[in-house]
């Protein structure tokens, strides 16, 4: 498609992938070239932490305090929670408001912001062996995540 065509064609390109895949299907994906000519994710803030060595299940005990808060209250909930994401989920935070605020085209007032989302993902498994009696070992998997903070505007 055309950048031409995409553009005279917005609202019925968008309409025609927002309709839900049948059971056995793919659903039909935009491409980034599409994405962006379209304007597909420029009301929201995206930031992504890899290969942070804290597993996903402890990472998304803390996640899970902060969806659906505001951007203050999201600080103020990962200042005072004493584990070990805190400060990771805080840069991270720190990264998506940056996103969001410092662009371009589209920049979002930082007063409206909320966590829309945010997860953690199973990064790649650090596989370590400790001695154990009689000359065996037993493996230790060292954790971890990639998280995913996604910032929108409260409407």
């Amino acid at each position: 498609m055309s950048k031409d065509f995409m553009e005279q064609n917005r609202e019925e390109i968008l309409a025609k992938y927002a309709v839900p895949a049948k059971q056995n299907a793919k659903p039909q994906l935009l491409t980034k070239k599409e994405r962006k000519a379209l304007g597909v994710g420029r009301d929201q803030g995206k930031a992504i932490a890899k290969y942070i060595r804290v597993s996903p299940r402890k990472m998304n005990i803390v996640i899970n305090l902060i969806k659906g808060k505001s951007l203050d209250d999201a600080y103020a909930i990962l200042m005072y929670t004493p584990k070990e994401a805190s400060p990771i989920l805080t840069k991270a935070l720190k990264s998506a408001e940056a996103n969001c605020v410092n662009r371009e085209l589209g920049a979002l007032s930082r007063d409206s912001l909320y966590v829309a989302d945010a997860y953690a993902n199973q990064g790649p498994v650090l596989k370590r062996f400790m001695p154990r009696a009689r000359g065996s070992a037993a493996r230790i998997n060292k954790r971890t995540s990639h998280v995913t903070v996604v910032l929108k505007e409260r409407v």
